[in-house]
């Protein structure tokens, strides 16, 4: 893959030489769109860890290109699924018999795919409707070595340029919260202790785990229906404004209440109804925040809505975002970045997520971060992702075309 992605805009990039600067544009936008076709098909066909990066980099889309992202996009919502024989035999590896000895109906084709998993509809003998979540085989194999050989990519790539130690413990990260994902034992868990979280809250719905026809690889809820972000997307603005407040106040309350969030914000793992309940899916990454680390999170929110740019440096060392002993870091490129991220808190009145360019304008302070700054900042592995989950949303909130007042709520839980 990588061979091919590099010949094509190596060639690309020879050709534009000898073209006009509209015959070049167009050859590097069909670059971009094949390429991206390449590579969703094949992190698609290695699913695990190395189909979920790239189900990261689709969810941060408006940082590529949107021939490229387009492309990734279609691992957020279909994999390529594998066939019915061999999901079949991992199902009677893991509850010793065949799908249509323990379930009435059980279809065949598969009503999503992902990344470690993909899932099928059935109905149970007491005729319940399930969906049935079966691991592939396999996969919980391949996990290590793929995150070694991404690792190792990334440090041959020069493109990240944080010291080993630092880049070794966000990889290190990132592989616990895999090898969560593959215990469906521990999914099961997590689903129950969302279910009594949100228990007597009929605006958000969790579904039912059926212990009975559920292992360490295979996972059996109820089925709980929703729309998906898209059809969502054409509710009336007024709905969507409440859903998209609804999701904010949701994410807030795990984080600073709960210290726990579902932590990923894949769109296929929500859906949506339109008497403004939100439907919580596939919990297999959660993230539990250490209180100390809540605490660092939200003095740092306040002191950024505050100008207080001496609290906002204590809080990230606490965070392990500042690097004690790294160059010194002037207020005012604190200030840059809050003015950017902090758009939807620093205003009165509804923000206008569809016309939001966040994304843009933050790539733009990238440069002198590289330049000047970045010995001064180290990756925050407990971050790693409430980050993932706080992006992954906004991106959610800008498809929805959400306009949220959300200074309020955020007040509501970063004021003493």
């Amino acid at each position: 893959m990588t061979a091919r992605v590099t010949s094509r805009y190596a060639g690309a990039r020879l050709r534009a030489a000898f073209q006009g600067s509209d015959t070049a544009a167009r050859t590097l936008e069909e670059t971009h769109q094949r390429s991206g076709e390449v590579i969703a098909k094949t992190l698609g066909e290695l699913k695990g860890a190395i189909m979920k990066v790239g189900q990261m980099a689709s969810i941060a889309g408006d940082f590529l290109p949107k021939e490229l992202s387009n492309a990734l996009g279609a691992l957020q919502r279909e994999a390529p699924p594998m066939p019915f024989e061999v999901i079949a035999e991992q199902i009677e590896r893991e509850l010793g018999d065949p799908p249509d000895r323990l379930f009435h109906r059980f279809e065949r084709t598969p009503f999503a795919s992902a990344s470690i998993g993909q899932v099928h509809r059935a109905t149970t003998e007491d005729r319940r409707e399930v969906v049935v979540k079966v691991q592939y085989p396999g996969v919980d194999e391949a996990v290590d070595s793929d995150l070694a050989h991404f690792r190792l990519a990334l440090r041959a790539s020069g493109l990240v340029k944080f010291k080993r130690k630092d880049l070794d413990a966000v990889f290190e990260e990132i592989r616990a919260r895999l090898h969560e994902e593959l215990d469906y034992c521990n999914e099961a868990d997590n689903v129950r202790t969302f279910a009594e979280l949100y228990r007597g809250r009929p605006d958000i719905a969790v579904p039912e785990v059926i212990g009975e026809r559920s292992s360490q690889r295979v996972l059996t809820l109820t089925y709980v229906p929703g729309d998906g972000l898209g059809d969502a997307a054409g509710y009336p603005q007024e709905l969507r404004n409440r859903l998209g407040h609804r999701l904010f106040a949701m994410v807030a309350q795990q984080v600073f209440e709960f210290n726990t969030i579902h932590a990923d914000p894949n769109p296929a793992n929500f859906a949506f109804r339109q008497d403004g309940t939100i439907v919580l899916y596939d919990f297999g990454c959660i993230k539990r925040l250490p209180p100390e680390i809540v605490a660092a999170y939200r003095d740092t929110i306040r002191a950024a809505l505050d100008s207080d740019y001496g609290g906002l440096e204590r809080a990230l060392v606490r965070l392990g975002v500042r690097a004690e002993g790294g160059p010194t870091v002037p207020p005012d490129y604190y200030a840059q970045w809050r003015d950017v991220i902090g758009q939807p808190f620093l205003r009165s009145g509804p923000f206008d997520f569809a016309s939001s360019a966040i994304q843009l304008e933050t790539l733009k302070l990238v440069p002198a971060f590289l330049a000047k700054y970045s010995e001064a900042f180290r990756p925050p592995v407990e971050l790693v992702f409430l980050n993932r989950m706080v992006v992954g949303h906004y991106g959610t909130l800008r498809k929805l075309g959400a306009h949220c007042e959300l200074r309020g709520p955020l007040e509501a839980y970063i004021r003493d």
